[in-house]
């Protein structure tokens, strides 16, 4: 058995064991993957995020249908469309906020748009021939929850290599499929942000902000 930390031990199998120092580093990771939205505006280095993305490939999906789709937004006057887009839909949350938690809201940083040194637009393709169907025929939106599961393993992946990622929702995701001119069947799921952050923190920006506390620790759940 290898003494190497950084090498997981394997069982008889060849199949990897998680012990007790990897389930505390991974809960550890769970722990600090933030939302975030400030940015330096270093740029990554080569390959880091082709690697990411190799992680993202990972995810499970439904009847193996890898349905994400993404899209490295880098064109100048796209990035410009989508924070315009972003600044049009957050005018309009805005306005459904009214008194004090509407001053709230308007001091929030809600995206790192300017600042974030990679974009990607991330989609789900509503109907992939890859899986042949399986899975979904009952539940076609599990197309779009497979995607998620991407954006999850990349958030990851993406923070236990150091680069933070921000998820912006506050757009038109028809407007954004317009400007990027993909395929009619792909349908927005994710806007992200990925770059090295100016600060780490444990705890959630909206909740240091006073927007929203977390509940209480431990899950929630009901026994039928």
């Amino acid at each position: 058995m290898t003494t190497d930390s950084n090498i997981l031990p394997a069982g008889a199998d060849g199949e990897p064991i998680f012990g007790p120092a990897f389930q505390a580093q991974l809960e550890a990771l769970l722990a600090w993957r933030r939302d975030v939205r400030r940015f330096r505006r270093d740029t990554l280095p080569a390959g880091l995020l082709e690697r990411l993305l190799g992680l993202a490939e990972l995810a499970p999906s439904v009847g193996l249908s890898q349905p994400w789709r993404f899209v490295r937004v880098t064109s100048p006057a796209l990035r410009s469309c989508v924070r315009e887009n972003f600044a049009a839909a957050n005018a309009e949350a805005l306005a459904d906020y009214s008194g004090a938690r509407a001053a709230l809201y308007a001091r929030l940083k809600l995206a790192g748009l300017e600042d974030a040194p990679e974009q990607l637009a991330v989609f789900a393709e509503i109907d992939p021939g890859q899986g042949q169907g399986l899975g979904r025929r009952t539940m076609p939106e599990t197309l779009q929850y497979s995607t998620v599961c991407a954006v999850h393993t990349l958030w990851l992946a993406a923070r236990a290599a150091g680069v933070g990622l921000g998820w912006v929702s506050i757009l038109d995701p028809q407007e954004v499929a317009r400007d990027l001119a993909v395929p009619e069947s792909w349908r927005l799921v994710a806007y992200l942000c990925l770059g090295y952050p100016q600060e780490a923190h444990e705890d959630p920006e909206l909740e240091r902000r006073g927007w929203e506390q977390r509940r209480a620790a431990g899950p929630l759940f009901i026994t039928r």
